[in-house]
């Protein structure tokens, strides 16, 4: 790929954001606003190039972290470099959010404050969860260990999910429980 069609590429990825941002939050004024003041687009902003570098050698990790450290200063969101972040993921008010090294979040994902996408066991394998597509993550939700939420679920605020969650499903309460309705994230 050239240089002009890479950055092009850039471009219309970081315009992505902002237009997803725009449209989840009904609070957003501007584009110039989203791009200049919203933590969560500056964290996957940073995240992917950390993740990047993260990929391209290990020689590069060190310099991944450190990136991906002073995100997590700048923003309160901590991504993992190593974490595997779809498209489209728009990440509300932000601070508090953590996301594992193992983590996968699939395309059109919104999630708000204090979510952490956790592992429950030590060692160099699959240990933080996978999130489906189009998946709603409510404040303060608790998704942790190598488990699948499937596309179109809703996890609730402060719910704490440590099993699969089926497709379209609703998830609610400490542990988690399916609900039928509505979740008020």
């Amino acid at each position: 790929m050239t240089l002009p069609s890479r950055l092009r590429l850039i471009a219309s990825r970081m315009a992505e954001d902002i237009a997803t941002a725009m449209r989840e939050d009904p609070a957003a004024r501007s584009r110039l606003e989203v791009a200049l003041a919203y933590p969560g687009i500056h964290a996957i902003w940073s995240h992917r190039i950390a993740h990047r570098l993260w990929q391209r050698s290990p020689a590069l990790q060190p310099l991944a972290r450190i990136i991906s450290q002073f995100a997590r200063f700048a923003t309160g969101i901590e991504i993992h470099p190593g974490a595997v972040i779809g498209r489209r993921f728009f990440i509300d008010h932000g601070m508090g959010v953590v996301i594992g090294e193992t983590a996968i979040v699939g395309d059109d994902v919104l999630m708000y404050h204090q979510v952490t996408l956790g592992g429950r066991a030590r060692g160099r394998f699959k240990r933080h969860p996978t999130v489906g597509d189009r998946v709603l993550l409510g404040a303060g939700a608790k998704i942790i260990g190598a488990i699948t939420i499937g596309d179109d679920a809703k996890i609730g605020a402060n719910a704490l999910v440590v099993k699969d969650v089926a497709p379209g499903t609703v998830v609610v309460g400490i542990p988690s429980k399916v609900h039928e309705g509505d979740v008020i994230a």
